[in-house]
């Protein structure tokens, strides 16, 4: 529904705070990564794939990706904090894999990304990754990074200068 006003025809109040609900429901990053698989799928379907030796750097890829991906999972269970972007942490997690990266599971996406689209023989996915670096730093790790700040203050900034966000 549309109503009319000087400006010219604008979308409805409640159907753009709907559209806004369901955006933010799906602004999460397990949902940026499979668009961007989505994209690397399709061009495995219209375009040939690439060399065996490829694929094999794909798969051995991917294998470190969701080894990195456990071994953080593993890092927030331990210490009983959530997992899920957008919300305060409650403990801040400088142990094991989080040592070596601030954004392990990110980094996990990233490389996962990388990893499926050499096994699928698509160059595009490899075009995608600095995409879904920027997504991932503008969407989510500036925000974490501030929430960390705000709550737990001088050790928040001790770690964020000590371990780098990505590798």
């Amino acid at each position: 529904m549309c109503w009319c006003s000087k400006a010219g025809w604008r979308p409805g109040r409640r159907r753009m705070a709907e559209a806004s609900r369901v955006l933010r429901a799906l602004d999460y990053p397990p949902v940026w990564l499979m668009a961007a698989l989505g994209l690397v799928w399709v061009e495995t379907l219209l375009a040939p794939g690439l060399v065996d030796w490829a694929r094999g750097f794909g798969n051995a890829l991917a294998l470190l990706a969701i080894a990195i991906f456990v071994l953080a999972v593993w890092e927030f269970l331990r210490a009983r904090s959530t997992i899920i972007p957008h919300q305060t942490p409650q403990k801040l997690i400088t142990t094991g894999i989080f040592a070596m990266s601030r954004n392990p599971i990110y980094l996990a996406d990233v490389i996962l990304l990388v990893g499926l689209s050499l096994r699928w023989g698509a160059v595009s996915g490899l075009a995608l990754a600095p995409v879904l670096v920027w997504i991932l730093q503008q969407r989510f790790i500036h925000g974490e990074e501030a929430r960390l700040r705000a709550t737990f203050g001088p050790d928040a900034e001790q770690y964020l200068d000590r371990t780098r966000r990505w590798i």
